[in-house]
């Protein structure tokens, strides 16, 4: 198909970048098509201020800042100009924010970055009436102010799965004709399944073959296109106490999945199941890291927080550490394995910190669970999966549904990407947990508050 060159047409729209977009995605200026791209020249002074660390949203905004570098040469960025040969729309840096109708900062508050941010949008609507001027953020309430003042405006739509409702779970219940598979099954373990129309063939996938009261879990490969029965077995002191729990245990375990996700409700055992793995295969990784993203209370940085950085970060992997405490409880008249437990933690050959601490290391043989992954931005998961060497392991878990992060929901956050996108690659597997077994109590919260 031959590309449509750019001309200022009024089917062609102008969208508005804020920073949320940027921090969320440095590449989103090259995801509009044909269309025109703009950022508030204020946007580019909030980047600034986020340049230095070794937070994601840092490396997005030093990439953006270089990508523009690069890109502009010779041209002078608050004109309209084209960031590559091949691109189809154009961009440039909005520099006067001085709307003569409608003032943001005269309606709602002088001096606040997101109002001068709104006054930009507006004065690119007023030099281009003839062109539909579309603001770009990731701030819902900074949308809802937008259209308050007659400004059109959306989320960022890249990366976002659509109907999280029916999110892919990885598991199946199948009803059969006849109870012939499930006795082989149960009686042989494992057995082709070449002769069973199986709902997903293309997917490594958990099912619940049933015939009347008769039924077995199993595990479906598509590598070698068997059925393999799942057994409810004890993993490192923990037994699964559902079916859900098995087929955790069960991708958590095989060797021949190197990607594995597991979503729940609080309560549902995600992180404790992924540990117990990890603790069980331990003499097949060079060492364990088990990790979360830091979000801070108020969105302050853990600077705030007195104390040297293992004081800061500590309250933080405190989950981790408890469910470590909970395994090393069920030896309790083993005293050996406890006193391993604990050497494994002294010599780090388990660690336990936060992700920005292990960002930049080498993942060879390394059984690496990232906790709380609801928190994180598709590429962020990106760049986690890409740094895995060889014979590592990769586990995610999170609720989609218990996000801290202000610019992610359900449909945004990275956990919802990788479990929408990854589903058919035969190096994955995929389990959602929806029983909660960490009390009564906790299951009423879930379920009626």
């Amino acid at each position: 198909m031959a590309k449509k060159e750019h001309s200022e047409t009024s089917s062609l729209k102008i969208f508005v970048l804020d920073t949320s977009v940027i921090l969320y995605d440095h590449n989103a200026i090259a995801n509009f098509q044909e269309h025109d791209v703009a950022i508030p020249a204020l946007v580019l002074e909030e980047l600034d201020n986020f340049k230095s660390g070794n937070d994601t949203r840092n490396f997005e905004a030093r990439n953006f800042i270089r990508l523009i570098d690069i890109a502009s040469k010779n041209n002078l960025i608050n004109n309209w100009f084209k960031l590559s040969k091949n691109s189809l729309g154009r961009f440039k840096v909005q520099v006067a924010e001085f709307p003569q109708t409608v003032n943001a900062e005269t309606l709602f508050a002088e001096g606040k970055f997101d109002n001068r941010i709104l006054n930009a949008a507006l004065t690119l609507k007023e030099e281009n009436p003839e062109r539909k001027v579309v603001l770009v953020s990731k701030d819902i309430c900074l949308r809802l102010k937008a259209k308050a003042l007659g400004l059109n405006a959306e989320d960022y739509e890249t990366g976002k799965v659509k109907n999280v409702e029916e999110l892919y779970t990885g598991k199946t219940e199948l009803k059969l004709a006849d109870a012939l598979i499930v006795d082989q099954l149960k009686a042989n373990d494992q057995l082709p399944a070449t002769e069973l129309a199986l709902p997903y063939p293309n997917h490594n996938h958990f099912y619940i073959l049933k015939y009347q009261r008769k039924w077995v879990p199993s595990f479906y490969s598509v590598k070698d296109k068997w059925l393999k029965r799942v057994k409810t077995e004890s993993v490192f002191g923990i037994t699964p106490r559902n079916i859900e729990q098995s087929f955790a245990f069960d991708a958590l375990l095989n060797p021949s999945i190197k990607l594995v996700s597991v979503q729940g409700n609080a309560g549902t055992g995600k992180t404790l199941l992924a540990l117990a793995s990890a603790l069980e295969q331990r003499r097949e990784f060079r060492q364990i890291y088990i990790t979360r993203p830091i979000v801070p209370l108020s969105n302050k940085d853990v600077g705030f927080l007195p104390g040297d950085i293992k004081s800061k970060v500590d309250p933080y992997m405190a989950p981790i550490w408890d469910n470590l405490k909970l395994i090393r409880e069920q030896f309790a008249k083993d005293e050996k394995t406890q006193l391993k437990i604990d050497e494994l933690v002294k010599t780090e050959k388990i660690e336990i910190a936060p992700l920005a601490f292990i960002r930049g290391r080498t993942l060879n043989k390394i059984f690496f669970i990232v906790d709380e992954a609801q928190n994180l931005t598709p590429h962020e998961i990106k760049t986690i999966i890409s740094r895995a060497g060889e014979d590592t392991k990769i586990v995610f878990t999170g609720d989609i549904h218990q996000i801290d992060t202000p610019y992610l929901d359900s449909e945004s956050n990275g956990l919802s990407y990788l479990i929408e996108n990854a589903k058919n690659h035969p190096l994955y597997a995929h389990i959602t947990l929806k029983k909660g077994e960490r009390s009564e109590l906790a299951n009423l919260a879930t379920s009626l508050l």
